[in-house]
């Protein structure tokens, strides 16, 4: 029995893979921030309807989208492409529920929904953030 009970505990600790590479993306840092969208004004009362989005420019790298696709939830994500460094056209335009890089060199294409690529060879997804909704303020951090 406890030779049974010691292999469990062994295969179990095996079986857990490491997701610290999807986490710790090389190209983008972990910044501190907090930004406050109340969706009263006119510039974020978009996110009071699901299926809408919000890009803001302040927070985050390059700033970031947030969507809304229903019931209670936010989704938010970094708008630097996560899979080359920040540079001069690394920040992501979005259309529909798409995120596209707009770098000549790539044509990376992530989904707003769920923040995985779509389209082009990239090894990392959006990067998240946070998102919290009490009342008429969405609270956005990382």
């Amino acid at each position: 029995m406890r030779k049974a009970f010691i292999i469990s505990v062994l295969f179990i600790a095996l079986s857990c893979a490491s997701d610290d590479d999807a986490r710790n993306n090389p190209f983008l840092v972990n910044l501190a921030f907090q930004v406050e969208l109340n969706t009263n004004l006119p510039q974020y009362g978009a996110l009071n309807f699901p299926g809408n989005f919000v890009i803001v420019n302040s927070g985050g790298l390059r700033g970031f989208v947030i969507y809304h696709p229903g019931n209670s939830q936010y989704f938010a994500y970094e708008l630097s492409d996560p899979n080359h460094s920040p540079n001069e056209c690394s920040k992501m335009t979005v259309s529909g529920i798409t995120a596209s890089c707009p770098c000549t060199d790539d044509n990376n294409e992530y989904s707003i929904f769920n923040g995985q690529p779509t389209q082009g060879g990239g090894q990392y997804g959006l990067k998240a953030y946070r998102v919290e909704r009490s009342g008429n303020i969405i609270r956005v951090f990382n």
